[in-house]
């Protein structure tokens, strides 16, 4: 593969031109195309295999005008102070917006509160529900500006009115932040290199990359529904490692420039070099997010697909684009006026490397850092023992967000179960008396001191399946709900013997109970296949068993410590304020698991890329602790870079709106910032130290059986070295021959 690479970091050097137009058409294609679409996204979660989705499944077969699996919205009125919504003005008031809601655009049907019960004991709120006969992507713009029009009138007539449901998409407000991650990455690029042409290269591939991954995601949306998150996350991942790829290979291309080799050589060493260990860092990334759509709910597949196909766009990018850029900038790339006296000072070897006199302080005292790194990371992790998780919800959406009063104002009026109405499901189409089955079920539920009430069962045209709504007394996130839920399914195996009918419990407050139990039941088994994966590749890379457990357990300490800081500040509110986080509660489910993935694939980018380096200089016979030396004099101040970066650009999502993107922007920033520094270059280095030469030991068997993946391109400098011609008068080298 380095010889691949070599040869094409040669060829897009001297066709830049041809790469370039080709990279631009391809932009230009995928571009009008995105513009001519309008994709369809959705937050809905749904996954197969579950009572829930089974129940619901069935409640669209059997009762098909209630439109089972369509979007629904609940409106909120409350009568002003002092007044009730039952007085003659009001009432009137209301019944007239109903009506309005019944000829709305796309709405199936709507519960009129007066009629329906949904009006509190004193009077003064009410609610009604509106069902949609299309899904929640399907919702149109004109659907949600008539309930907009609707709560206007209603604002205008003097009452407050209020909407949640998954109909009603929250407003999303543009943030700056994301800029200012990428300002502060255009400045750490500027200290690393000392040059704006340097700093700019990754910049500018980067943006080119992320946004062609960008405009195919959308051009897919038009295709395939595809969740709201998937766009923002792919960019969130994907600028990231986006400019740490070009990173690397831009400092790589330096180095192999200052050891006199011309440009389009330095190029092709470049990428022989720092381009093998990229695609390898990307392509555990991708393993990893791709992964994630083997757990079979749609929006972790989504996003998780979306991330890793921004990540192959960046790889592909810096492979091709990047030296062909390289060999647009020339030598202006070497004339940079701002470096530091300190930066002069060590390219002249006259001052060591700050990582250097790091790492030489971590070898003289191993124990003593491993301790403290260890103990400090485990500290971090102890929030995690009381993880909860949840699904978002109108509880978790904005303070003073239309959602959010939508939703207080109905635990006012009628408590915090009326914002998650169970459906029970009685499947009696294998029972001798479906009525007398169902009438059971309605005594079963009554029975439950956690149930506000239950509803009189409704049954299909056949009579043979029967809905029933059953209010918990507590809010759909609650603890007590999910126990609920559990008891009356429990219970059901009793009704099921006495009358041969199932009952099986649905609704959005069940479906989230489902897929939270389906997500923490799959962490542990995701958890051991990525570590398992961790050790296989590493072992390949590094020729060694305890350095890839070395790695694998660094990364266990770090994602733990990263959930620890994640509950901590969504979970239990410590630094709230800092954070701007108004709400907290149980932390999305699709996080910990999605970060499992991410954090596995940008700590094997930090493993491959510092010691990669350690594990040279051991070979060319460096002593174990003048290895890892080595290997920081040579990639201590790149790791670091590209930790700054990635921190740098997952902070400026921390302050979204939105309460998913805000908590993966702090858990990443976070991961990185522990695996990178404490990890990477702190635990690392001590365990390096005292495993000495036993770190690098592989028995024989096994190293017969493993490949030589040369990830640091050393057998392409062999043969380069060897080679009768010149390495500083180069010729022309065509990609795919040799």
């Amino acid at each position: 593969m380095a010889t691949f690479l070599y040869r094409l970091g040669r060829f897009s050097f001297q066709r830049r031109r041809l790469v370039l137009a080709l990279w631009i058409a391809v932009l230009a294609v995928v571009g009008i195309g995105a513009a001519g679409v309008s994709g369809k996204t959705t937050d809905t979660f749904s996954i197969a295999g579950t009572q829930s989705q089974e129940a619901l499944d069935l409640l669209t077969g059997e009762f098909a005008q209630a439109s089972a699996d369509g979007a629904t919205a609940r409106v909120v009125f409350e009568a002003p102070g002092g007044q009730k919504l039952t007085s003659g003005a009001h009432k009137a008031e209301v019944e007239s917006l109903v009506a309005g809601l019944g000829k709305a655009h796309q709405v199936k049907a709507v519960a009129d509160p007066y009629t329906s019960g949904t009006v509190s004991e004193d009077g003064t709120i009410g609610y009604a529900q509106v069902t949609y006969e299309v899904a929640d992507a399907d919702v149109s713009d004109r659907a949600r500006a008539d309930l907009e029009d609707i709560a206007a009138q209603g604002e205008r007539a003097g009452l407050a009115v209020s909407m949640g449901g998954s109909a009603v998409a929250e407003e999303a407000h543009q943030s700056t932040t994301e800029l200012i991650g990428i300002l502060i990455a255009a400045v750490v690029l500027v200290i690393t290199f000392g040059s704006l042409v340097a700093a700019g290269l990754p910049l500018l591939t980067a943006l080119f990359g992320v946004g062609l991954a960008i405009l195919s995601i959308t051009l897919a949306s038009s295709v395939i529904d595809l969740s709201s998150n998937t766009s923002t996350l792919a960019l969130m991942l994907g600028l990231a490692v986006a400019i740490d790829y070009a990173l690397f290979i831009v400092s790589r291309y330096l180095g192999e420039l200052r050891a006199g080799h011309k440009p389009e050589e330095a190029a092709g060493r470049a990428l022989g070099t720092a381009g093998s260990a990229v695609v390898f860092a990307g392509l555990t990334v991708v393993i990893a997010l791709a992964g994630l759509s083997v757990i079979g709910i749609k929006i972790l597949t989504d996003i998780g697909i979306g991330a890793a196909f921004a990540v192959v766009v960046a790889v592909v990018i810096a492979l091709t684009l990047l030296p062909a850029m390289l060999g647009f900038a020339g030598n202006r790339i070497t004339t940079g006026k701002l470096k530091s006296r300190r930066m002069r000072a060590v390219e002249r070897a006259e001052r060591e490397p700050m990582g250097v006199r790091w790492s030489t302080f971590v070898l003289r005292n191993p124990v003593k850092v491993l301790v403290t790194s260890v103990v400090g990371l485990l500290l971090l992790a102890t929030p995690a023992l009381s993880l909860e998780l949840g699904m978002p919800s109108d509880e978790s959406a904005t303070p003073g967000s239309s959602q959010r009063i939508a939703y207080d104002t109905i635990t006012d009026g009628f408590g915090p179960g009326y914002n998650g109405p169970l459906s029970i499901v009685v499947d009696a189409r294998g029972s001798a008396d479906p009525r007398a089955a169902a009438d059971q079920a309605v005594a079963l539920l009554d029975g439950f001191p956690d149930v506000a009430s239950v509803s009189p069962a409704a049954f299909n045209q056949s009579g043979d399946v029967a809905l029933i709504r059953a209010v918990p007394g507590s809010g759909p996130s609650s603890e007590q709900t999910i126990d609920l839920v559990s008891d009356i399914r429990d219970r059901g195996a009793a009704l099921r013997d006495d009358t041969g009918a199932e009952l099986m419990v649905t609704g959005t407050t069940a479906l989230n109970i489902d897929i939270s139990g389906k997500l923490s039941d799959a962490m542990i088994p995701y958890l051991c296949v990525v570590v398992g994966l961790a050790l296989v590749l590493l072992m390949l890379v590094f020729r060694s068993i305890l350095v890839p457990l070395k790695a694998a357990a660094g990364f266990l300490l770090s994602i733990l410590a990263t959930l620890g800081v994640v509950v901590a500040v969504f979970q239990k509110g410590w630094f709230a304020d800092v954070f701007g986080v108004d709400q907290t509660g149980p932390i999305v489910s699709i996080l910990p698991i999605f970060m499992i993935g991410v954090v596995f694939g940008l700590a094997m980018d930090y493993q491959v890329f510092l010691v990669t380096r350690m594990r040279e200089e051991y070979v060319h016979g460096a002593e174990p602790k003048e290895a890892v030396v080595a290997g920081f004099r040579h990639g201590a101040r790149v790791v670091t870079a590209a930790a700054a970066i990635m921190i740098a650009v997952f902070s400026g999502f921390i302050f979204s709106d939105t309460a998913i993107i805000k908590s993966m922007g702090l858990g990443l920033a976070a991961a990185v910032l522990l695996d990178a520094f404490v990890v990477r270059m702190t635990i690392v280095p001590a365990v390096m130290a005292l495993l000495g030469h036993r770190a690098w030991s592989l028995p024989g068997r096994l190293d017969r059986l493993l490949p030589n993946v040369d990830v640091e391109g050393e057998k392409l400098r062999h043969l380069l070295d060897e080679s009768p011609r010149s390495a500083t008068e180069p010729e022309p080298v065509p990609v795919g021959k040799g």
